[in-house]
Formats: structure tokens, C-alpha cells, sequence
């Protein structure tokens, strides 16, 4: 056991946890089961941070292998799927894990440009990188038989085999904070409904939108009777009624 080994095989361990909490943070992210309480800024950020950290020390396990001489990996073995003779399919699952989390944590820094949709279907690998990390941190790592190992790769499978049954089940539901947002549009919208509806009603009542529904002319009042008892007119139309005065007065 030298330095290099164990540099290798830390770093190696550290990228896998690193990995593997990105996943299920990104999971929880994604069913909106912290949605009001952290703020989504907050959230992605630490998703970003989670996977570049996985990044990193992916990149330090692969230079730490350069260097170990016990094995003898050349830059090609490292970098191309199948080209190693020392457990081919082990090293293939970890490099493709490489590619992948390489595509998926560039994203964040294009994710304006590519737009929400192509983002997301890429992140959608994030399932297939953590399964090949998890396989080759099982085939390839020469302590995976060990309690803790056992105890690391079996825990996060588990976790992150649970948060994608629960993210399928509440696919499509809409998020608390969503729901409250909506709710409270509908709640304006309704009350600035109300609010024309009324000032269209106070209008119509004024002398001046009489006015123009009578076609500008204003409305002379009626007598009581129906008729101005000195007017000439009655009722019936007939001036006959009207009472005539006496010339004394």
C-alpha cells in the first residue's frame, strides 16, 4: 500500500459520495419535496456544487492511477472504454461515469443557452452515471468487500432507488409554492374583476351616462300626475280640463 493507491482509492470513494449526494439532492430538488422551505437558488446551487465536487475528485482519482505503477494504466486505458486488460469492464463503467458527469455539470454554466427543457433531458443521465459509478466502485475497488463499503454503496442505492420511486409517483404534481402563486392570481384577477365590475355600475348610475343613453338630451321630469295641471295637457291629452282663471286674478 502506497501513496498513490491510497490517494487513488480516496479520491475514488469521495467522488462516488460526492456523486451520489448530487443525485439524491437532485432528486429531492426535483419532486419538489423542500419547495418553501429553501429558497431554488439555494437549492440549485448546491447541486452545482455537489457535482462539480464529484468532478474534481473524479479528475484526482484518474491522475492518481497514472501514477500508481502497480497496475501500469496508460492514458489511453483511463480514457478509453475496453482498452485496459485489468477488469475492462469495471474501468469502462468508470469512465463512461466520467463522461457523463463532465456532460451533466458543464450544463449548469450553458443552461441559459441551451434552454430549461435540453437541460433537464440531459440531467436525466445523471441515472445512468451514478448506476456506472456504483458498478465500478463495486468491480474495481479492492476493499468493495469490505462493512463500510458494503455499507456505502448499499445505503446510497437504496436512497436513491427510493427518492426516483417517489419522484415517478408525484410526476406532474404541482409544487406547494406553485399552487399558493396560482391561487393568489386567481384571487387579483378576481378581485380586479370585481373591482371594473363596480366602477362600471357607478358610472351607469351618473346624470351624465343617462345623458348619453338619451341621446344627449336630459330628461325633463314628470309630473307626479303624469301631466302639468297648468300646462295645458292632461292624462288623456285633452286641454279641456284645465281650469280657467278668473280675469281678477
Amino acid at each position: 500500500m502506497n501513496l498513490s493507491w491510497i490517494s487513488a482509492r480516496g479520491a475514488g470513494i469521495a467522488a462516488y459520495s460526492l456523486l451520489a449526494a448530487g443525485t439524491m439532492w437532485g432528486l429531492l430538488l426535483s419532486s419538489k419535496m423542500l419547495a418553501g422551505r429553501i429558497s431554488t437558488k439555494s437549492l440549485t446551487f448546491v447541486h452545482e456544487a455537489l457535482s462539480v465536487g464529484a468532478l474534481i475528485a473524479t479528475i484526482i482519482h484518474v491522475a492518481a492511477i497514472l501514477t500508481d505503477q502497480y497496475v501500469g494504466f496508460t492514458l489511453v486505458d483511463v480514457l478509453v472504454p475496453g482498452a485496459t486488460s485489468w477488469r475492462p469492464l469495471a474501468v469502462a463503467f468508470g469512465i463512461v461515469a466520467l463522461y457523463g458527469m463532465i456532460l451533466t455539470s458543464s450544463t449548469f454554466y450553458i443552461r441559459r443557452r441551451i434552454g430549461q427543457a435540453t437541460w433537464r433531458a440531459i440531467h436525466y443521465l445523471t441515472y445512468g452515471v451514478f448506476t456506472s459509478a456504483l458498478l465500478h466502485g463495486i468491480k474495481a475497488g479492492t476493499d468493495s468487500h469490505g462493512p463500510l463499503a458494503v455499507a456505502l454503496y448499499g445505503g446510497t442505492g437504496v436512497v436513491v432507488l427510493a427518492l426516483t420511486a417517489i419522484r415517478v409517483a408525484s410526476y406532474g404534481e404541482e409544487s406547494p409554492r406553485t399552487t399558493r402563486t396560482a391561487t393568489a392570481r386567481t384571487a387579483t384577477a378576481r378581485t380586479a374583476t370585481a373591482r371594473t365590475s363596480a366602477a362600471r355600475t357607478a358610472t351607469a348610475r351618473t346624470p351624465a351616462a343617462r345623458t348619453v343613453k338619451s341621446g344627449g338630451r336630459t330628461p325633463t321630469p314628470r309630473h307626479p300626475l303624469g301631466s302639468d295641471p297648468w300646462s295645458g295637457s292632461s292624462p288623456t291629452g285633452s286641454a279641456a280640463t284645465r281650469p280657467e282663471r278668473s280675469p281678477d286674478r
